[in-house]
């Protein structure tokens, strides 16, 4: 998992860099928002970083908690580039940047349709766009994401899959947030989140790593068999089902002379 920290929007207090454990948000006496143990305060809700990832702990009872605009009750699970509003105040989910590729790189998802950009707020919620070929995300009728918005750029920034990242290349000043930090070009990986004009989220997904069949050819579990030749496997169980079969015959041998036998005597 990357470094995380929270980021305090209205810039009061210094970034909060998260390490594994409990973190507790509180409301100060003076009326300010701060995070640490010991403090004294008003405990407004908890954050947890965990081998499970990033979760938001509501105490029973509190109330004002959003994510991404989204209100939360007891819990909910966490990732860079969440807006979290506790109390009134917006504090950032960040994750520092991503190198750029050094080189262009078909790599193993070239082509590959499942590498999506799917919206996950904002106006293209539950909408997915396919990643290969330069996207135009802007307010221009010909963007392929376009963010139906007078007031949004209408040419924002291209989005265009180089290997195993997608590059986003802004085209003018206005940043957009990157797991919470504000960019102008960035390197986008899997599960990276991207938002522009504050509110259209978006979240980059590739296909999982193909899992081996156990017992599939190249798997480990048993090797391929010669060309001509058949497996020591396949052998072994052939001498099984050629050893049960006298068996069988004999069996149903004795069944019928059993069943004559009782037929003989019978008719006597």
């Amino acid at each position: 998992m990357p470094e995380l920290r929270l980021h305090f929007s209205n810039r009061q207090q210094a970034d909060h860099p998260l390490s594994p454990g409990v973190h507790r948000v509180i409301r100060q006496p003076n009326g300010m928002l701060a995070i640490g143990d010991g403090l004294p305060g008003v405990l407004l809700a908890q954050v947890c970083l965990d081998r499970r990832g990033l979760w938001l702990q509501v105490p029973t009872g509190a109330r004002g908690m959003h994510v991404n605009g989204r209100q939360v009750q007891r819990m909910a699970l966490l990732r860079a580039g969440d807006a979290v509003y506790v109390d009134g105040v917006e504090l950032l989910v960040q994750a520092p940047s991503r190198q750029s590729p050094a080189r262009p790189d078909p790599g193993d998802y070239a082509g590959d349709p499942r590498v999506v950009l799917r919206g996950v707020g904002g106006q293209h919620h539950g909408r997915s766009f396919t990643l290969g070929p330069p996207r135009l995300v802007g307010a221009v009728r010909e963007a392929d994401i376009r963010i139906d918005d007078p007031a949004f750029p209408a040419r924002h920034a291209v989005l265009e899959r180089q290997g195993e990242a997608v590059l986003l290349r802004g085209l003018g000043p206005e940043p957009s947030l990157v797991n919470g930090v504000p960019m102008i070009d960035a390197a986008l990986g899997a599960g990276d989140q991207v938002v522009f004009d504050g509110q259209h989220r978006f979240v980059v997904e590739f296909p999982a790593a193909p899992v081996p069949v156990p017992g599939s050819v190249g798997s480990g579990t048993e090797p391929a068999p010669a060309h001509g030749r058949e497996p020591a496997g396949a052998r072994s169980r052939s001498a099984r089902r050629a050893w049960r079969l006298p068996w069988l015959l004999l069996a149903a041998a004795l069944l019928g002379l059993v069943l004559g036998a009782l037929l003989w005597f019978g008719a006597h």
